[in-house]
């Protein structure tokens, strides 16, 4: 079997190298990058599975990074910073992070946290031997689980993880409402820091991105739902 590869985008040498050493020890194949513009390069190469990512970088923002790998492409990611403020952590899990470490941190932390993260994608996809589900249509958009791969018009339509299984879990339920809290918890997990905000968000992303304000509305002072009537 494959090895899961991480890619970490840290620019103080001794914690890239310590991530590196101790990630490898776990069985994981890892590559480094200390800057934003060599790790976004890195990135291409290497197809990661997984991003390590230093908030603060010499070079741009790791906020402004996440934003970037979180548009183009389908892939987790831990943002590591030094900010301690809960609203600076909330961002950068609204712009597309998964997780979060604050430094200085235990190793062992986050190795617990990669595996969360890899765990619940893992959850999310059928079970290989399962036949694939067929898609799921309305209008002219296109939406295949088992690929994670969602199309309009037959042409790929970028979603972050997040949106994607926001979009799963309001389609497989059309017609039910969702409390912001229902949202948060099945997508993000039951322990993420931030608010419901955070709902609101990668909603507003979701309905721009596919063109369904209509389908995907809000139910004033409850939460969300996914219209039945999709034509």
């Amino acid at each position: 079997m494959d090895k899961t590869k991480i890619l970490i985008i840290e620019d103080e040498e001794a914690i890239a190298d310590l991530l590196a050493y101790g990630l490898s020890r776990e069985g994981f194949e890892t590559r480094t990058s200390g800057n934003g513009t060599d790790g976004l390069k890195e990135l291409e190469r290497f197809r990661p599975d997984l991003l390590v990512l230093d908030w603060m970088l010499p070079d741009r923002s790791g906020l402004d990074i996440c934003k970037q790998v979180t548009a183009r492409y389908n892939l987790p990611i831990l943002m590591i910073t030094a900010r301690s403020d809960i609203t600076d952590k909330i961002l950068g899990l609204e712009v597309g992070a998964d997780d979060y470490v604050t430094k200085p941190f235990d190793l062992r932390e986050v190795v617990a946290r990669i595996r969360t993260i890899l765990r619940r994608l893992a959850q999310a996809q059928p079970a290989a031997e399962e036949a694939a589900p067929p898609a799921i249509r309305f209008r002219n958009i296109a939406v295949s689980p088992d690929e994670r791969l969602v199309t309009k018009e037959g042409t790929p339509v970028e979603l972050t993880p997040k949106e994607f299984d926001l979009l799963i879990a309001l389609l497989g339920a059309r017609g039910k409402i969702f409390t912001r809290t229902e949202l948060l918890d099945f997508v993000w997990g039951y322990d993420f820091p931030g608010d419901t905000r955070t709902v609101d968000t990668h909603i507003q992303r979701l309905r721009k991105k596919l063109d369904a304000a209509d389908l995907i509305t809000t139910v004033f002072g409850v939460g969300y739902k996914f219209e039945k009537r999709t034509d």
